[in-house]
């Protein structure tokens, strides 16, 4: 605060030496006002700054400790476009896994049935242990989203030449999962055959001769409100060997050559 003289003290001054001490004694005043003020801003600032490195840390934290998520339901905006191939390597064919993931997943999980009935993401800690011994049963009486049948005979390499078949998002041969409608879905003879199965099988024959783990999850992607799932997210990694055995993250694509889909609601036509 700025002191002001009265004209009472300006003209009562007995010398010039104690005018002079008077404002020497109010400059020291406003430098240590001055000081004072510097201090506070910087004693906030440092409490600010403390306050945001805590909360980043407590981010990072959080992000330490919770499962990864696949690009399916992180982007699906960077999903590449069919282009007339199979399928298409994501991330340079590594998978999206983290620590927290090989530590924490066990056994077989499964996602809900969305509003629409459509299956979600489906991950596992896949051993040897796990697979089927025993013959597969029907699952004729699963029907999953966009389960709209046709035949296409000369097109279709199977006979009755039927243009789906209800793909499990974990191969039956793995987990010896069945008639889960959580685990199907309606996917075409070609991409069932062609897309997923070599996947499955490299996995399958790891498991065979191995006492490892894989860490396995298939992430259907449906656009927007479309009841038929334009493809499939796949990651694999071998857990004791870091991968050396089993290692993968590709993008199979959900197509029949010849025949044009309607994704939003499973019906077909020839081209």
């Amino acid at each position: 605060m700025e002191v002001r003289l009265t004209a009472y003290q300006y003209h009562n001054w007995d010398s010039k030496r104690e005018y002079d001490k008077f404002w020497r004694k109010d400059v020291k005043r406003k430098k240590r006002r001055n000081v004072g003020i510097v201090l506070l801003i910087l004693l906030l600032f440092g409490m600010l700054a403390f306050f945001l490195l805590k909360q980043f840390i407590s981010v990072q934290q959080k992000n330490e400790d919770a499962f990864s998520e696949s690009i399916v339901d992180l982007s699906p905006e960077s999903i590449p476009e069919y282009t007339g191939k199979d399928y298409v390597e994501l991330n340079g064919n590594k998978p999206n896994f983290t620590e927290y993931d090989f530590s924490h997943i066990t056994g077989e999980n499964y996602s809900d049935l969305d509003r629409l009935g459509r299956r979600g993401k489906a991950t596992v800690m896949l051993d040897r242990s796990m697979m089927p011994t025993e013959e597969r049963s029907s699952i004729g009486q699963i029907k999953p989203s966009g389960w709209v049948q046709e035949k296409y005979p000369e097109i279709v390499d199977s006979e009755p030449p039927y243009l789906y078949n209800r793909c499990h998002l974990i191969a039956y041969a793995l987990t010896g999962q069945n008639a889960n409608e959580l685990n199907l879905i309606t996917g075409t003879r070609y991409f069932n055959m062609e897309g997923m199965l070599p996947f499955e099988e490299s996995v399958m024959r790891y498991l065979d001769k191995s006492d490892n783990h894989v860490l396995y999850r298939v992430s259907p992607y449906f656009k927007d409100d479309e009841l038929l799932a334009r493809s499939v997210e796949m990651e694999a990694y071998s857990v004791e060997d870091n991968g050396e055995g089993i290692c993968f993250h590709v993008f199979v694509y959900n197509v029949q050559p010849g025949i044009e889909l309607d994704y939003k609601t499973g019906e077909s036509r020839k081209k």
